[in-house]
């Protein structure tokens, strides 16, 4: 990420003119003009003309400063550069920036400054010694936030002092970058859990369009095919360069439904349950693609990403590093929706081919869970993370109590429902919970058939 601006830095009259100007006396500016004017007064009532004379030099030379900073033309290009432009939160990001003086003359001192939001620590600031015609500076700080979201840096400032210290003119950049803080995301183990749609792994299906040579349907050539999957005889008939269609593996699909609503969840900050609900989808979403997935994020309002194309789910596997980051930046920003329950996520799953859908829930009510229970009817398999807001925030009381019991039989109740459903105490990882949720799996079936079962595409 480069923004050039070049010329920021010129003459004053494009700031305000002669009122900015004035403007930027520093305190010891306006004394001496206050004590210079002040001395020629006296001077005035008493008859004194020596002291007519201090008095006069006190309050020229701030005035002098600023006629002098004010008509000082120089012209400066600023370029900024954040390396990574897309961080985990808590881990820290460098910021360049770079200073040339593209003009005939040297400048003076410079102070350069970079606004930056307060979760990203205090504002920099850099004092930049003479820089000669043509010259150049390069200095460089660290930002950092726990919380996640998209910040804005910039723009760019530069204060031109006079050599006495009487007066200051600051001159803005324009332009500003956006450094993306997204959810942190751990390594999760490798599983092998029932359920999902089949076509990945050991055991996938092979679409064909139909068989026999005679019968082959070709498709157009495309940049990057093999010239030996040439079919002639089609080019001949069409008059354009075909070749045999393939036979493509059907990728798994996973869908990582994010529960949002805002009644769902209590307390608020990097520890509270929607941040480890944000954090443990953002996991998941990764290391699904990580193992070959094409991979959708659900949330609780209806609303799909990546969303393109006719099945809405993330495209090839060179796509899936783009994907991720399009997700991962959606969760940079998600906050909690207008609590409108769970129906609109449910009408987004269409059927059974959904294959594996991976649910991290806050509280669930009696209408949330019969809904959540549905959507399981609607997938190959369904794991789900609950977080009993009772626990997180570590009530106590009667009420609280009664809360987790509930909490506990919304939990019975998705697991009649089909769901592999795993509690999430406060302050859990989620590497621990996601090796649960395959134990549990596995028992599941043990006591269902007598023993384990495979499945071709599981978690592997």
């Amino acid at each position: 990420m480069t923004a050039g601006e070049p010329g920021a830095v010129q003459d004053g009259s494009s700031k305000g003119g002669a009122r900015a100007a004035l403007g930027g006396l520093t305190t010891r500016g306006r004394s001496f003009l206050a004590a210079g004017v002040a001395a020629a007064v006296c001077a005035y009532v008493l008859g004194q003309g020596d002291l007519l004379r201090v008095g006069l030099l006190l309050a020229v030379l701030p005035l002098v400063c600023v006629v002098v900073l004010y008509r000082t033309r120089y012209r400066v290009t600023g370029t900024r550069r954040l390396s990574p432009s897309r961080v985990p939160a808590g881990a820290e990001a460098r910021v360049h920036l770079r200073m040339d003086n593209v003009s005939r003359l040297p400048t003076g001192l410079l102070m350069l400054q970079d606004r930056v939001p307060y979760v990203l620590g205090p504002r920099p600031r850099f004092v930049l010694d003479r820089v000669e015609a043509g010259g150049r500076r390069e200095v460089s700080y660290r930002v950092r936030s726990d919380l996640r979201g998209r910040y804005p840096l910039g723009p760019l400032q530069l204060r031109l002092d006079d050599p006495f210290g009487m007066c200051e003119l600051t001159r803005s950049f324009s332009a500003y970058d956006t450094l993306v803080v997204v959810p942190r995301t751990v390594p999760l183990p490798p599983l092998r859990l029932a359920g999902e749609a089949s076509g990945y792994g050991d055991g996938r299906q092979r679409s064909l369009a139909l068989a026999g040579e005679d019968d082959i349907i070709p498709r157009g050539y495309r940049h990057g095919d093999d010239l030996r999957r040439v079919h002639w005889r089609s080019t001949a008939r069409y008059g354009e360069l075909m070749v045999r269609r393939e036979e493509q593996p059907q990728r798994a699909r996973c869908t990582v439904l994010l529960d949002t609503r805002q009644v769902a969840y209590a307390g608020a900050g990097p520890d509270s349950a929607f941040e480890w609900a944000v954090s443990g989808a953002a996991s998941a979403l990764v290391h699904m693609l990580e193992r070959g997935f094409a991979v959708r994020l659900l949330t609780d309002d209806g609303n799909a990403v990546p969303g393109e194309g006719s099945d809405g789910f993330a495209g090839s596997t060179q796509e899936s590093a783009d994907s991720a980051g399009l997700m991962l930046d959606t969760l940079a920003v998600v906050g909690h929706s207008d609590g409108g329950g769970l129906s609109r996520a449910h009408d987004v799953l269409r059927g059974s081919n959904e294959g594996l859908l991976i649910a991290f829930f806050g509280d669930l009510d009696e209408e949330q869970t019969s809904v959540a229970a549905r959507m399981r009817q609607r997938a190959g398999a369904g794991v789900a993370f609950v977080l009993d807001s009772a626990r997180w925030t570590g009530d106590s009381s009667p009420a609280g109590q009664a809360a987790a019991g509930r909490a506990e039989e919304r939990l019975r109740q998705l697991r009649e429902a089909g769901w592999t459903a795993v509690p999430v105490p406060p302050g859990a990882e989620l590497p621990a919970l996601w090796q649960l949720a395959g134990q549990l799996r596995a028992d599941t079936e043990s006591a269902g058939s007598g023993g384990p079962t495979g499945f071709p595409g599981g978690w592997s």
